[in-house]
């Protein structure tokens, strides 16, 4: 996404000139453009805002179809970025807490959030340090995340204390498959070009059966395992048993 990971955390918002905060604008109209370099991840969000609303409805006895539905709940959303869930999921009443680690991101989310007047919780820092300040969220997503990581149990026992008793982290990723291969690898990054070359590593990406032993091993109970496809011929996605290449998992951190 955007550059800078070496930035200490801080508010980038109180300490910015008008020429920085029109540079940040501009940066979050990128974000949010449908059509720009963000566009697979507008595809992917009608999907992945139906599966986190119904799965925490489903854990947390909401009505999907009676808003705010996610009144009161406390949602943690790992690499943010320019706050294509945050957003959507704050308006069905959660009380979002952004965090990515690249602080340009951090001030174009809270840029485009200030034009509707959302109250988002966005911070530059990592769960890492979340998890050492005691911080707890009634549910923890990590959309596209694992993927990235060398060492995906170690990271998972590291970040399972950000649930509350009782809470569930939400997980999205890629299956490592042949077609996953073809499709995410190839297709996505060579042939369609939705992302950059490189951008995934074949060998990182974490099967089903690698991602509920991890999060078992982290102490969490993994409680739904779902698929999510993409049609070409309608050019959108959807949830689907097929976990071969796209696919989410939920899990809950069982009470004391």
């Amino acid at each position: 996404m955007t550059a800078s990971h070496d930035r200490a955390a801080q508010d980038a918002s109180s300490t910015l000139d008008a020429g920085e905060v029109a540079q940040f604008a501009a940066l979050a109209e990128e974000w949010w453009d449908e059509t720009g370099p963000f566009r697979p991840l507008h595809q992917l969000n009608p999907t992945r805002l139906t599966y986190i609303r119904d799965r925490l409805c489903a854990h947390f006895g909401r009505d999907p179809k009676e808003p705010p539905c996610l009144e009161g709940l406390k949602v943690l959303d790992i690499g943010c970025g320019g706050g294509l869930v945050a957003e959507p999921l704050t308006r069905l009443g959660a009380e979002v807490t952004g965090i990515d680690p690249a602080a340009e991101t951090i001030a174009a989310a809270k840029a485009h959030a200030e034009g509707p007047g959302l109250s988002i919780q966005y911070e530059t820092t990592t769960a890492e340090a979340l998890v050492d300040q005691g911080r707890r969220f009634d549910a923890v997503l990590l959309l596209e995340v694992v993927e990235h990581v060398p060492d995906v149990p170690a990271f998972l026992k590291r970040l399972a204390p950000l649930a509350t008793e009782g809470g569930v982290m939400i997980l999205s990723t890629l299956n490592r498959t042949l077609k996953s291969f073809a499709l995410a690898i190839v297709g996505a990054e060579y042939v369609l070009r939705w992302v950059p070359a490189g951008t995934h590593q074949w060998d990182r990406f974490v099967t089903p059966k690698e991602l509920k032993t991890a999060l078992t091993g982290a102490g969490l109970k993994p409680s739904d395992l779902t698929g999510m496809i993409y049609d070409p011929l309608s050019d959108s996605w959807s949830l689907a048993r097929d976990t071969g290449v796209n696919y989410f998992v939920t899990a809950t951190r069982p009470r004391a």
